[in-house]
């Protein structure tokens, strides 16, 4: 198993953000966090990457108990994360911006980090047209894209994915999943919360919905989606 969380419980003061979840991904997966705002599904994905502290419970990275270990060496474990927002450095460039995503990879000078970068280029063509841009002057869609290929720059084994359709239009929303589906197929296990519910399902392997910090129903992808309770809940009655 690549990750397993087991009973995690995770507060914001006394507030119970997260309440006893747990579930695993195994590697080669995609699988998806559904729920409503609030429901704790970005808790879960900061938590995961380590910038959240466990109350109780714990997190395991390929057999190895990571509760505590700190972000930044989480990523060199290659568990990264492209978080909600974005968050893109808005006063570099875009290649900045992705060698950033590298910095603790001690080859950037050699093949492999040549090949990683190609292959964002390849999976995102208009960030080798803007290379030289500057980040801060890009649109929603190539900000979502420069983050996701920033994270993959750190050649995660686990990718984590927070709300990558957030402020989309539905067509680029469509363009941004059909990447992360090459990206899975290309070997890249991936962990997306998304707000989504069609999207996300269509994509998972596996999927989990949260309610009020609680994981409340899990299955395939296939399962959920035929589901008329989550149809109606998440879906609009239809996929």
């Amino acid at each position: 198993m690549l990750l397993e969380v087991e009973d995690l419980c995770v507060n914001y003061g006394h507030i119970e953000a997260i309440r006893h979840i747990s579930f695993s991904v195994e590697e080669g997966q995609v699988v998806s966090l559904i729920g409503a705002n609030g429901a704790g599904k970005t808790t879960t994905l900061k938590t995961i990457s380590g910038l959240r502290t466990v109350r109780e419970g714990r997190v395991v990275f390929e057999g190895r108990d990571i509760t505590k270990v700190p972000a930044y060496e989480r990523v060199a474990l290659r568990l990264s994360q492209a978080p909600e927002g974005r968050g893109v450095f808005v006063g570099m460039s875009v290649r900045e911006n992705l060698d950033m995503g590298a910095y603790v990879r001690t080859d950037r000078k050699t093949s492999a980090y040549r090949e990683d970068l190609e292959r964002v280029f390849s999976l995102f063509p208009r960030l080798a047209e803007r290379e030289k841009q500057v980040a801060g002057t890009m649109s929603g869609g190539e900000q979502q894209m420069l983050a996701i290929g920033r994270a993959l720059m750190a050649r995660p084994r686990l990718l984590l994915l927070d709300e990558p359709s957030m402020g989309l239009a539905p067509k680029l929303i469509q363009q941004i999943f059909a990447i992360i589906k090459e990206i899975n197929e290309q070997g890249t296990t991936v962990l997306v919360v998304e707000q989504n519910a069609a999207q996300a399902l269509k994509l998972a392997d596996r999927a989990h919905i949260l309610e009020t910090g609680e994981i409340v129903r899990s299955g395939t992808g296939a399962e959920l989606a035929g589901d008329e309770a989550v149809k109606a809940a998440y879906l609009g009655g239809d996929v």
